[in-house]
């Protein structure tokens, strides 16, 4: 049953390992996945450690349901990038196969003395050279170790040159281009010499009501799938927010100077992609919606490249962001980043960031090597490839936000980050609860921690009224009640991260998906947790404040719960947007209210009466020691 999945705590420097139960009061109070990563990381106490110290662990956790409600985990540390809380998402089948083994959680810590990847076969771990894997691609990297251990079915999570060459926004890729991507944590991984962790799990899962799950997974899978945000998602994949977010004006063109590029953005339409590049559609596992293409360009300079994907933020961060609007070069460089282990969110803002330093002359051709210009797919691709390898300039663009320590002066104003995270693809400006989620999130610029899309997506205000118990204006630009909206599914996501359910099947931009009352449901057929919605978002805010607290001892409070200057003082100056803007005033005031409904002081600091409610700082993780040997 997924409540005896056990820990294991991994010291890569003296390869011991000890393995420990989950207490079920832990369980209870943190579910699994991102939740219970949150409760370990904290533990660990790494207030003013440095994110490359061996003692920062890297925790990989599944979700309470994994590997019997889809496959999701995360990836969590202090983070590289920002130096605050590092968390990750990400899908695929390794989650799955994790769970299996009769593990949950890894707790990583310390650093190989040479390269090394580990090995879980079952409750086994064995640890293994990786030097003849080190500067390997992502997928050369899978395909080696699966022919090494000789197991074609052996699921691997691993990191490309970026994160050997610590990049401070390198990512951790699963299968083709299921990434963990956000906040660095392949640099983490890197700093620790480990290349990859492999896992083939055999162990079956009991449920306590067997019958009744399946029926009920049956009809949850078909509540997921047969919204029309599920349906167009069969169909198109992410990229079809594309056309949405140009016709309204919240993409962004060039770093945020444009927020629509009108038809001059028709060529990176979902149509298109599917039209003339899609073999079909596939999903991650036991997933009923299937997001992603399977594609292959068939002609023109990019002929050959065929994958997976790409992803909305893939296109729109290394299209439209870097002034491209041809859609075979994003699929291209998407591909380069998945082989190459490089966010593709956080890896296209910064070059957009460095773009704009060579437009306004802070930077010039003698420092790059050769002309930065907008749109250009050779200069991106050697930009990229000069980051990777941290040639030149690229050994600046490597270093993220903090890149601005080796920049004149003057760069820093034209950074657009928020605690030390690159903005995202999206510009906020015209919809204020998705500013406002950016700038609350826990982990930094975030789309994933909130991210109320139902507040842009038509529905009737009556009906959000209803359903987010209070008034949140009379459409997306109106600043009345976002920051409701954003507390909700700050604490929703929390619970469906920790549960392993994937932010696409639940309430994001459809109020029909899977909910609180439906993860209740599963929770009890399956592994008989009997929880109410209430109880539920109880655990939400238990797991969001924790991440609260992780920031508040790196000295994170209200001064750092902004956006970018630009989003207070540039109105948008033309397109469907243009005039908008966020008024500080009223920003502050929703705040204000922000921190009331979380239980948190005027400078975003959890109450005490808050920690006791949520009876945070009580147990413990500590378990029955079992030594393993590998």
């Amino acid at each position: 049953m997924p409540l005896r999945r056990k820990v294991a705590y991994i010291d890569l420097l003296s390869r011991d390992v000890v393995i420990k139960d989950i207490p079920r009061e832990i369980r209870e109070r943190y579910l699994g996945g991102r939740g219970l990563n949150m409760y370990l990381l904290r533990a660990h106490k790494t207030a003013g450690m440095d994110p490359f110290d061996p003692g920062n662990p890297l925790i990989v956790g599944a979700g309470l349901l994994t590997g019997l409600c889809g496959s999701r985990l995360n990836v969590s540390g202090k983070s590289p990038e920002s130096g605050y809380l590092g968390d990750s998402n990400v899908g695929g089948y390794f989650g799955a196969e994790l769970a299996q083994t009769g593990y949950s959680h890894l707790v990583i810590t310390g650093k190989s003395e040479q390269p090394v990847y580990f090995s879980i076969e079952n409750e086994k771990i064995f640890f293994r050279d990786a030097s003849h894997l080190w500067g390997k691609m992502t997928g050369d990297t899978q395909e080696l170790i699966r022919k090494e251990l000789h197991d074609e079915k052996t699921r691997v999570l691993c990191i490309g040159p970026a994160g050997e060459r610590l990049v401070r926004f390198a990512c951790l890729i699963t299968g083709i281009k299921n990434a963990a991507g956000r906040t660095g944590l392949g640099a983490l991984m890197g700093s620790k010499n480990l290349k990859a962790i492999a896992v083939r799990g055999t162990k079956g899962f009991s449920v306590k009501q067997p019958k009744e799950y399946l029926a009920l997974l049956r009809d949850t899978n078909k509540k997921a799938a047969d919204t029309l945000w599920g349906k167009a998602l069969g169909r198109y994949g992410t990229p079809l927010l594309f056309k949405y977010a140009n016709f309204m004006g919240f993409t962004s063109y060039k770093y945020h100077q444009l927020t629509s590029v009108g038809d001059a953005g028709d060529d990176l339409y979902a149509e298109n992609l599917e039209k003339n590049y899609s073999n079909g559609m596939v999903s991650c596992f036991g997933c009923p919606i299937h997001c992603r293409h399977r594609y292959k360009v068939a002609e023109g300079p990019f002929k050959g490249i065929r994958g997976e994907g790409p992803e909305y933020a893939s296109v729109t961060s290394f299209g439209p962001t870097l002034g491209n609007l041809n859609l075979a070069s994003t699929i291209y460089l998407s591909e380069l980043c998945n082989k190459y282990g490089i966010d593709t969110i956080s890896g296209g803002n910064y070059l957009g960031y460095f773009f704009t330093l060579y437009e306004k002359g802070i930077i010039s051709k003698d420092d790059v090597g050769y002309e930065l210009t907008w749109g250009d797919h050779d200069a991106i691709e050697r930009f990229l490839m000069d980051t990777v390898y941290r040639r030149n300039m690229g050994d600046c663009v490597a270093e993220g936000s903090l890149a601005i320590k080796k920049l004149k002066p003057e760069a820093k104003q034209y950074l657009l980050a928020i605690k030390n995270v690159s903005i995202e693809q999206t510009d906020e400006r015209p919809a204020k609860a998705l500013a406002f989620g950016l700038g609350v999130a826990t982990r930094g610029t975030c789309h994933m921690r909130s991210r109320p899309s139902v507040d842009v997506v038509g529905y009737p205000r009556d009906l959000l009224k209803d359903f987010y118990g209070g008034d949140v204006g009379k459409d997306f630009r109106d600043y009345t009640g976002k920051e409701r909206m954003v507390w909700w599914h700050e604490i929703f996501n929390a619970v469906a991260d920790s549960v392993g359910i994937c932010r696409f099947a639940g309430v994001f931009s459809s109020i029909n998906a899977i909910g609180y009352l439906d993860i209740g449901k599963l929770l009890r057929t399956a592994i008989g947790l009997d929880l109410s919605d209430k109880e539920l978002m109880t655990i939400g805010e238990r797991i969001y404040t924790t991440e609260r607290l992780f920031l508040v001892d790196e000295g994170i409070s209200r001064k750092d719960d902004h956006l970018p200057e630009l989003y207070y003082r540039v109105p948008v100056p033309e397109g469907p947007s243009k005039g908008e803007y966020i008024d500080r005033v009223k920003y502050e005031r929703m705040l204000d209210d922000y921190y009331v409904l979380h239980g948190w002081n005027k400078e975003g600091i959890p109450d005490k009466e808050t920690l006791a409610e949520l009876r945070i700082g009580e147990g413990t993780d500590e378990g029955t020691d079992e030594n393993n040997g590998g």
